[in-house]
């Protein structure tokens, strides 16, 4: 393993951490705010969703650190344990445990990404792809936001609603980032260049896009309910894009690639049985 390899697979999982924390920081505080009242404005008087939004600033810093030194395609599945560092911290703040159920599942989904990246062995792609190379991946994963926001918005389990609002947000969060290497690759032609770039433009819509459906998500139900259908849709989508518009590869073939689907399957599939288990009980810990 080269130092980049090192370099990247450390900063992501300090990205992840530390969007762990800001996680578990603002579902505390959406989770506060009342329905029928300003969700915006309760959400700006609370110091603790601040404190959130400092914990999602160092991580998606430390993600641009990341995805400096390799592929979206190791950064973005790496994220994905940040559901480990935030569901036991979630679970001790509010004085209850992870079930044994909950636990294993999350423990499934990381050895699942792990055995990805070993198996897949991404490769960086081209950061210069132009606009027709992004436009039908971009309409594809536009058309997946949009229903799944209007699902959120619509249906009455309010578990259903977080989980369809995640997954909004989440692959909102992975287009962004999938965006973020192009622009800060635009920073050296001089701000000219990035103002007038169509994907610092997406890339700010879709980061506040995606902190909203997040917030609504958080809102609705339980961490254990939106924080899995988000960590796995911003992977996904990343995914996607770096496979389509940025010439990102998987270095496998035959077997190799039967396994990668596997694991992609089985991604999902724990998400989605996270998203349907109570991941805390309502026993206190001692």
């Amino acid at each position: 393993m080269t130092n980049h390899e090192i370099a990247t697979i450390v900063y992501a999982l300090i990205a992840a951490m530390l969007i762990a924390l800001g996680a578990v920081a603002q579902q505390r505080a959406a989770a506060a705010v009342p329905e029928g009242t300003s969700l915006l404005g309760g959400l700006l008087r609370s110091p603790r969703w601040w404190s959130g939004i400092v914990g999602d600033t160092g991580g998606y810093a430390m993600q641009v650190l990341a995805l400096a030194f390799g592929a979206v395609l190791v950064v973005q599945p790496i994220l994905v344990s940040a559901l480990v560092f935030a569901l036991p911290l979630s679970a001790r703040l509010n004085g209850q445990r992870i079930t044994a159920r909950a636990a294993t599942t999350a423990l499934i989904l990381v050895a699942a990404l792990a055995l990805f990246l070993i198996v897949g062995d991404p490769t960086a792609g081209e950061d210069t792809a132009p606009f027709r190379e992004w436009l039908v991946p971009l309409a594809i994963l536009l058309g997946v936001v949009v229903a799944a926001a209007v699902a959120g918005l619509t249906i009455s389990s309010r578990s259903g609603q977080a989980l369809a609002l995640g997954l909004a947000g989440g692959a909102l969060f992975g287009t962004a980032a999938a965006l973020t290497d192009r622009v800060v690759t635009l920073f050296g032609d001089g701000i000219g260049a990035v103002l007038g770039g169509w994907q610092t433009w997406t890339l700010v819509a879709a980061g506040l896009l995606g902190v909203y459906l997040q917030q609504r998500a958080f809102q609705a139900g339980p961490l254990s309910a939106s924080l899995p259908a988000a960590t796995i849709a911003e992977p996904l989508a990343a995914a996607f894009l770096g496979l389509t518009a940025l010439d990102e590869h998987l270095r496998t073939s035959g077997p190799g690639l039967v396994v990668v689907g596997v694991c992609v399957v089985v991604m999902c599939a724990a998400t989605v049985a996270l998203c349907h288990t109570r991941a805390v009980t309502a026993e206190p810990t001692r």
